[in-house]
């Protein structure tokens, strides 16, 4: 075991070290050689570059700029399994065919490189005369870092503008053009509720058209369920132009339509060639994969091939709201969505993590990043791959009923007993880590034996955080601190750039909504329109958003109700706070049956024959909005959009209310004081 080491050579890219070292080596031993590097600049790629048919073997050691090499030995026809454990790349071998092997690392996770020799029958040494070439690396990051809006996004912001001022002056009869200053910015924002949120979201959306309401709107979230709605209407560039009907009518059909051959074997084989084609992309395989195909056939009756970039061409004129998708990021180990989290967003620009102020472009999403670089470019998935994972609440127990079911019919039973226990036994504190089965009698399973391996929960998708490091004085950034809510952030090593991959989840195992991407301070919204698709307690959601938020620092109204209120809730709700003007004002409409049942519209009763339309079941296990119920019949569906839009149009006054004094808010700010009542009428 000898050591050798050169000198140490500072503030030069003309490296010269003139230094020879001999090893002696006999040929019965197997034969490890390990280098170790001691850095003595910032960050650090390594590069090693066979020379004349392997002869040669550079070892690169670069900044991000220069990259000086030295040559450390050669052999005769073997080839070397080079290994740097701590680097993107991990291991690499050379051979008679090779170019140029760059390992990417950084200095401060103590890189060393490893090489070892393959079977060999013979091994020969050669004395290598040291040489130091460079190459300059001036490549920009390919992640973006700051906590402002992307380009893209204020651009369309200043367009939508125009639209929102139009608008706001028919909705409000203005006598004159709104200033700019003057818009404010109104958000629709939407939570989950499986096919239940997808329906009834229809029915709110329409509501806001019928009112001319739609055109005011800035932005428009959605998570889990309400995404499918989302993401159907965004493949139309200007569908809040239109009739909401003809997409009602669509979506009407396939809730309808029987789901029991979606786990036929011939889609089962479908899907099995469909994700052996990702893996072969280098995509990581996994059940939210399989779940996002099993969707896409109930959802669809054709593969979409629509993807989340397309949906530019929807905002591109400002003729949109702008689309927003929240998910969030945990630990892959048995770590609580409570003790772990961290918000993600996805728009049609960008995906990104608020808390780091990084993105990515979307169409980037799950490729390969390392140190802000893009070093393996994947083709962008399919929409249907992203709805899986904004929806993959529903993986949890696939895989144990594909184990468990020997046909459809069986898939679908177990499936929907499973998620109720899952619903009936969930706990503040518990943990997202399901059991495995306890027995293996069907076969549905089988055939995707040679790629799901593993039983993951999560969506693991390529971290493009990774090889990041912190600022030294990270915690004490503002942007950080806002949404620094968890016990590993004081200790960075534990953080997500730290992790290979993302492990990404539905935000039902934490708070279901949507609201996070809208309370981005850059955003600065004024009304949240708040579409709670939840049976059961209707306001838990928003408390918790509210707790959230105050733990946090982040400006949002508090949310007080009367015990009246949570026994017989209204249909629309607004909470504000006048001493506190950075927060939004929540117009919060729970999905409740309160005037629908007597009125079809707002002011016209129901005749005795009409009343059966009125009659809606939103409260227990035997209603057909149950989550678990994935087929609707044409009556339960038409109540339901029916009901939601009745909802939107009962409540005109309450939300034109809070726009207008939104804009006397904004009229004012910028003298400091508050808006009076008569200013709010005027507005």
């Amino acid at each position: 075991n000898k050591k050798v080491k050169t000198k140490t050579i500072k503030k030069t890219d003309d490296l010269v070290w003139n230094e020879t070292f001999y090893f002696r080596i006999q040929n019965e031993v197997k034969v490890v050689k390990t280098m170790r590097i001691h850095p003595y600049e910032e960050s650090r790629g390594f590069t090693l570059n066979p020379k004349e048919v392997c002869h040669l073997c550079w070892l690169l050691y670069s900044r991000v700029s220069h990259v000086p090499c030295i040559n450390l030995f050669s052999l005769e026809n073997k080839n070397v399994v080079l290994t740097v454990d701590a680097s993107y790349e991990g291991t690499q071998k050379t051979t008679t065919d090779s170019d140029t092997f760059r390992f990417h690392c950084i200095k401060s996770w103590e890189p060393i490189l490893k090489a070892r020799l393959q079977v060999i029958s013979s091994l020969r040494y050669r004395l290598l005369q040291l040489s130091h070439p460079f190459t300059v690396d001036r490549k920009s990051l390919d992640v973006r870092l700051g906590y402002n809006l992307c380009e893209e996004e204020q651009d369309f912001l200043q367009k939508r503008k125009k639209v929102v001022a139009s608008a706001l002056k028919k909705v409000l009869q203005l006598r004159r053009d709104l200033h700019e200053h003057e818009i404010p910015v109104i958000a629709v924002m939407a939570t989950g509720g499986s096919v239940r949120a997808m329906s009834a979201m229809y029915g709110h959306l329409l509501g806001l058209q019928k009112l001319n309401l739609l055109d005011c709107a800035t932005y428009l979230t959605g998570t889990s369920g309400s995404t499918w709605t989302m993401t159907n209407l965004y493949k139309n560039a200007d569908w809040s132009q239109k009739t909401l009907e003809g997409p009602i009518s669509l979506a009407k059909k396939q809730v309808m339509k029987c789901k029991m051959n979606v786990i036929s074997m011939e889609h089962l084989k479908y899907y099995h060639k469909e994700m052996i084609k990702r893996a072969k992309g280098g995509h990581v395989s996994s059940f939210t994969e399989l779940w996002s195909l099993v969707q896409e056939a109930f959802l669809h009756d054709e593969p979409e091939e629509s993807k989340l970039s397309d949906q530019r061409k929807a905002v591109d004129q400002g003729q949109n709201p702008l689309p927003l998708y929240a998910i969030l990021n945990v630990k892959a180990e048995q770590i609580s969505t409570f003790k772990f989290r961290e918000w993600v967003e996805f728009s049609p620009y960008e995906v990104g993590f608020q808390k780091y102020g990084a993105f990515i472009r979307s169409e980037n999403f799950d490729s390969e990043f390392f140190m802000g670089r893009l070093v393996k470019k994947l083709p962008e998935s399919r929409i249907c791959f992203l709805e899986g994972i904004w929806t993959n609440v529903f993986t949890r127990n696939l895989l144990d009923c594909l184990y468990w079911s020997s046909n459809s019919d069986e898939f679908w039973d177990h499936w929907a007993k499973d998620m109720v226990d899952m619903e009936n036994n969930a706990s503040d504190d518990s943990s997202i880590v399901i059991k495995s089965p306890c027995s293996i009698s069907g076969n549905l399973c089988e055939i995707f034996n040679d790629i799901l391996t593993t039983r993951p929960l999560l969506e693991e998708t390529h971290n493009f955080l990774r090889g990041l490091e912190f600022y030294k004085d990270y915690l004490q950034q503002k942007g950080f601190i806002e949404w620094k809510d968890t016990v590993l952030d004081i200790s960075p090593n534990k953080l997500t750039p730290r992790e290979k991959h993302l492990c990404l989840i539905d935000v039902g195992y934490f708070i279901n909504t949507s609201c996070p991407p809208l309370l981005k301070p850059e955003r600065n919204v004024d009304v949240i329109i708040s579409l709670d698709y939840s049976m059961g307690n209707m306001f838990q959601q928003l408390e918790m958003t509210y707790r959230y938020c105050k733990t946090q620092g982040i400006p949002f109204p508090k949310i007080e109700l009367s015990e009246e209120d949570k026994k017989n809730p209204k249909e629309c709700y607004v909470f504000s706070e006048a001493e506190n003007p950075r927060a939004p004002t929540v117009l919060h409409f729970p999905l409740v049956n309160n005037t629908f049942k007597d009125y079809k519209e707002p002011g016209v009763k129901r005749s005795p024959l009409e009343m059966k339309d009125g009659d809606i079941n939103l409260t227990n296990n035997n209603s057909p909005y149950y989550f678990t119920k994935l087929v609707y019949s044409a009556e339960d569906f038409d109540k339901l959009v029916n009901l939601s839009s009745y909802n939107i149009l009962n409540n005109k006054d309450l939300i034109l209310q809070s726009i207008r004094r939104a804009m006397a808010w904004r009229r004012t700010s910028m003298s400091g004081r508050l808006p009076t009542g008569s200013e709010v009428q005027s507005a």
